[in-house]
């Protein structure tokens, strides 16, 4: 059977392939550390759980408008204004299946045939994936480590061509947590705004921020760049609500128009039901979920800790999120190798970086306790001290 040639060049995502066999090995009565996950750890929220069964015990089971419901699109327009000092009305949102689903609409609704879009490395490895899928072509702008792994505005400026139709920054990020300060930001808006490039902005991580940082959305700066941004975020990973698939977006009407119509056609609505739950979510203050955030900054903490107890790796402390970026250059091994022989030998999933554009790194995730942080990194240090003797 012949696939179609869009598809050729897709490869299955290496994180659910590594969390597939953490998974396995566990079923198998392995003591398993994850350090994978790309997900919170804690329980969604009693309220939100009770908005689901109230929706479920009152017959909300139905059908709903392929964009959002439009309590739920005033909730996500509420939440804009007060987070984000971002104006966007009902007509400019659009509730998908997820952020991820938002994003690949994005992209879908921007892209032409041969357009290059501009993707920051390390990347989120789905980028380049889905532009290649929308027709487009993924440009590579690398970082490094010295400089914050952010970008770099003379780099950015030389990669740009006639081709390119706009670029993907996620602030804070994944893999490496780095956040983007207001300045930076006013840079980059004022790179897109004189080239005509749009900016989709991957907010998904926004309130998992440490150390003081603030998260700054690039479509509040000003209204040039309003006019030509994207601001996608979600409810799963602040609520931990991963598997609810609710993510949003706001952007100019005609592409939230285009986008709503194309859903309409593909998922139709996002379910009802995960609708009235991110609703509840989006209704809760911060003061509500500053457990979560604390107990995610002291597990940074506790990784970056012992972490340096091993001289043969450097880990990079983020500033969001809830992964650490670590450089294994110094051990000579492919990153798919390293992971899968520490998950083989030592029980301990972690994610290769070759997907999200590294040859010398893995990702480990603190969406894990601290007792299991303290022996995951004691079973990665005696592989290590084992390989490097």
């Amino acid at each position: 059977m012949q696939i179609a040639e869009r598809l050729k060049d897709i490869q299955p995502s290496a994180t659910l392939q590594i969390s597939a066999k953490a998974k396995l090995l566990k079923k198998q009565g392995k003591d398993i550390v994850n350090f994978a996950a790309g997900e919170p750890d804690f329980d969604t929220p009693q309220k939100i759980k009770e908005a689901a069964i109230k929706a479920i015990q009152e017959g909300f089971t139905k059908y709903t408008p392929e964009s959002g419901t439009p309590e739920l699109k005033e909730a996500i327009a509420s939440k804009f204004k007060r987070d984000n000092n971002l104006e966007y009305t009902q007509e400019q949102i659009v509730v998908s299946c997820g952020a991820k689903h938002s994003l690949y609409n994005s992209l879908m609704a921007l892209v032409n045939l041969h357009d290059e879009v501009i993707i920051i490395s390390p990347y989120w490895l789905s980028y380049p994936a889905m532009i290649m899928l929308a027709g487009g072509k993924p440009v590579v702008l690398d970082t490094r480590q010295e400089e914050g792994f952010k970008i770099d505005f003379p780099r950015l400026q030389k990669l740009t061509s006639k081709k390119t139709k706009g670029m993907i920054i996620n602030s804070p990020s994944n893999p490496t947590g780095c956040v983007y300060s207001k300045d930076e930001l006013q840079q980059l808006a004022k790179i897109c705004v004189n080239k005509g490039m749009w900016i989709i902005s991957d907010e998904i991580y926004e309130k998992l921020i440490y150390d003081n940082c603030q998260h700054i959305s690039i479509a509040s700066l000003n209204k040039d760049i309003y006019e030509k941004a994207i601001t996608v975020n979600g409810v799963s990973k602040t609520y931990s609500m991963t598997g609810w698939r609710i993510g949003y977006l706001g952007a100019p009407v005609s592409i939230a128009k285009a986008i709503a119509a194309m859903q309409g056609h593909s998922t139709s609505n996002p379910a009802s039901i995960s609708q009235k739950a991110a609703q509840a979510a989006l209704a809760m203050p911060d003061s509500e979920i500053a457990s979560f955030i604390k107990e995610f900054s002291s597990r940074r903490d506790c990784l970056i800790k012992n972490l340096q107890k091993i001289p043969q790796v450097k880990a990079y402390k983020p500033k969001g999120a809830f992964y650490v970026y670590l450089d294994i250059s110094a051990l000579k091994i492919p990153p798919l190798e390293f992971a899968t022989k520490i998950l083989e030998e030592e029980f301990v999933a972690l994610i290769p970086m070759e997907s999200f554009g590294s040859q010398s790194h893995v990702r480990l995730s603190f969406a894990t306790g601290q007792d299991e942080i303290i022996k995951g990194v004691e079973r990665i240090k005696r592989w290590i001290d084992k390989y490097t003797k």
